[in-house]
């Protein structure tokens, strides 16, 4: 059986057609495998949806309890059936509940990463290899160019500059799904305690993280209705980027303007964003990281999607393996 009959784009996402599934689709349908919460692979409104639970958990905290027909939670490493297909779930280190999907049928594996990243994080189990015919990669940060630094050295900067300015504020510009999460727990892993202030748009999730033994400390509302702006003076704030966009960011004391992510790389976009302390932190693999992965998998053929597909589909070719991009619409950056 050719891997395309297994698994192919449609218009709504990936299709399985023995298993009558799909994987992260754009558009409701009857069945749908999600491989994590964030808005661009979980999306609501499908019939029936298989997740782990940490997923089908964030989804019902960000759409509401009835964000798909039925619901079912897939535990890690245990294989399930649907139709002739045995599908399993596996650990992509990207967020809390982020899973690869392996799909098998007929001696053939086909492994659809979702989004993922190898560097250590305390807030999601971190990624495993898994052997297959086919992997499917994402390629956010295919591009040489993109090296990810040690997060714990990008919060180091961060707190020097806090101790540097104490009579400034700091606020973190950092995605309310899985980046601000990390974010204050490697602040607490560094030493900081202190209480961290978050915007109100972290708060459902955060508390989330922390019932799910996460340890992130006293967090603080970030909101200055009550006091005035030296009630911040010297505070680190977490908020989604957006919010620093806003007359929001203004209520704050001289605040020093920071943003994580990996796209921090690329000192042009850190400075057209106005981004005074740019933290490299990403939630996605990067070149090293996605080339090394392709190798471990020991899959035969390689499938690019979402990101820069054609250097790394380049890379499998001087390599020796088979690649081609798939093309994908509708993935974003969401959690970068």
């Amino acid at each position: 059986m050719r891997a395309s009959d297994l698994l192919h784009p449609r218009p709504e996402g990936l299709y399985c057609p023995p298993g009558d599934f799909f994987i992260d689709p754009v558009r409701p349908v009857n069945r749908a495998l999600i491989t994590h919460g964030h808005s661009d692979h979980a999306r609501s409104g499908h019939r029936s949806v298989l997740a782990t639970l940490q997923t089908l958990d964030i989804m019902g905290l960000r759409y509401g309890e009835d964000f798909a027909g039925t619901t079912q939670a897939a535990a890690l490493g245990e294989a399930m059936a649907l139709n002739d297909v045995t599908v399993t779930f596996h650990p992509a280190g990207h967020v809390l509940g982020s899973a690869q999907i392996a799909v098998e049928h007929k001696g053939r594996r086909i492994v659809a990463s979702g989004d993922y990243k190898r560097q250590k994080d305390a807030t999601c189990a971190p990624f495993e290899p898994v052997k297959c015919d086919v992997f499917i990669t994402e390629a956010t940060f295919g591009l040489p160019v993109f090296r990810h630094p040690p997060d714990t050295e990008e919060i180091a900067r961060l707190l020097k500059s806090a101790a540097q300015f104490p009579e400034r504020s700091h606020l973190v510009g950092a995605y309310a799904l899985g980046k601000a999460q990390r974010v204050m727990r490697l602040m607490r892993d560094a030493g900081y305690d202190r209480p961290i202030y978050i915007h109100g748009a972290l708060a459902k999730l955060s508390e989330y993280y922390q019932s799910q033994g996460i340890d992130l400390g006293t967090l603080e509302p970030a909101t200055v209705d009550s006091g005035g702006k030296q009630d911040f003076t010297g505070a680190i704030v977490v908020g989604p980027p957006s919010a620093f966009a806003d007359r929001w960011a203004r209520r704050f004391p001289d605040p020093i303007s920071c943003f994580a992510s990996g796209w921090m790389r690329i000192r042009q976009r850190a400075k057209q964003g106005g981004v005074e302390l740019p933290l490299i932190i990403s939630d996605h693999a990067d070149w090293d990281e996605l080339t090394a992965t392709i190798k471990e998998t020991g899959a035969g053929e390689i499938w690019v999607t979402h990101g820069r597909e054609e250097a790394l589909v380049r890379w499998c070719e001087l390599e020796g393996i088979a690649a081609r991009p798939l093309h994908l619409v509708g993935y974003e950056d969401e959690g970068d």
